[in-house]
């Protein structure tokens, strides 16, 4: 009766605390979700979850079968790779193209593990900012781009990774403080602190601002630590990641606010080429990008959407382009 879909689901409930999360993380519909575990718990006879509140909570029977789900799911990834280079189809190059900035803080810790388990792969970051890097994935200068982009695009698949919510970032004392929730004309005739990018790639420029007919000054830091110091001596007020700011607003060196009454949210995807996306070795970035995402990351929520399968035969997508 136990099966490999079975421990997944357990731990995506553990990790999300949610059901419609969990659903998302793995794959399923919700309804899909719930089946599969009124079907466990009437084989065991006992119940797995428990619901407090909104929240979801797993009992102890749950939780002793998520301690069997890491030791499992651990084993099938490494029998996996095992299989991989039985099958002589381990050795290659990942060359990564960050279009997030702030991506690096959680990316280094990824690469560090990818390492020791695909060390015939040549694993190496793309430098530079990059106008339009989708081309560099066409011609053939990197081999995944993480970023915002997922439009569809012949030749190219973008696997989803995570959403995230993008802050508000203020010193403390700011005027701006007494507010839980700033608003597009809270930013008027203030200085941003951004990365030194179009502005068209700045979600609080593009989504927020112009669209309302906000004008605002800009400043430019390379560094998230430069655009946090900047921020914290009063020079201006930033927008980022929430789990890029977490442990700066956690010792009261910023503060953070939420932009906009439901939140200004933004998409990240894994970007690669079709002929290239069904390689064991990406398939494994995947999984261990996401795995460890969520494991680290606070604030982070699944995407709906096609999970990274592709067919072995042509690289091409098993299921729809998440909107």
């Amino acid at each position: 009766m136990l099966e490999l879909c079975h421990l997944r689901i357990l731990s995506a409930l553990q990790e999300t605390g949610s059901l419609s999360l969990a659903a998302k993380r793995v794959h399923l519909t919700q309804s899909a979700l719930s089946h599969q575990i009124k079907a466990l718990q009437h084989y065991y006879q006992i119940p797995l979850i428990q619901r407090q509140g909104h929240a979801i909570q797993l009992t102890d029977a749950g939780e002793r079968l998520v301690l069997l789900a890491e030791k499992i799911i651990k084993e099938v990834q490494a029998a996996e790779r095992d299989l991989a280079r039985i099958a002589q189809r381990t050795s290659g190059n990942l060359r990564i193209a960050l279009e997030c900035h702030t991506c690096f803080d959680w990316l280094m810790p990824i690469m560090d593990t990818f390492r020791k388990h695909w060390p015939e792969v040549e694993l190496d970051l793309v430098s530079g900012f990059h106008a339009d890097p989708i081309k560099l994935l066409k011609r053939e200068e990197t081999d995944i781009i993480i970023g915002s982009e997922n439009k569809p695009q012949r030749g190219i698949v973008h696997h989803p990774l995570f959403r995230f919510e993008i802050l508000a970032v203020l010193a403390p004392g700011h005027e701006l403080a007494k507010k839980r929730t700033l608003e597009a004309t809270d930013f008027a005739d203030m200085t941003l602190i951004t990365y030194p990018v179009p502005e068209e790639r700045i979600d609080l420029i593009s989504k927020i601002l112009k669209p309302a007919g906000i004008s605002w000054q800009r400043r430019t830091a390379e560094l998230t630590v430069a655009i946090l110091q900047l921020v914290a001596s009063r020079r201006g007020i930033a927008a980022l990641p929430n789990w890029g700011i977490k442990n700066y607003v956690d010792h009261d060196y910023v503060i953070a606010r939420s932009i906009g009454t439901n939140g200004l949210w933004s998409d990240l995807f894994v970007s690669t080429r079709k002929e290239t996306a069904s390689m064991p070795y990406l398939q494994d970035f995947l999984v261990t990008s996401r795995d460890q995402c969520f494991a680290t990351l606070d604030g982070i929520i699944p995407l709906s959407g096609c999970e990274n399968k592709v067919s072995p035969k042509d690289g091409s997508k098993r299921c729809r382009e998440p909107g």
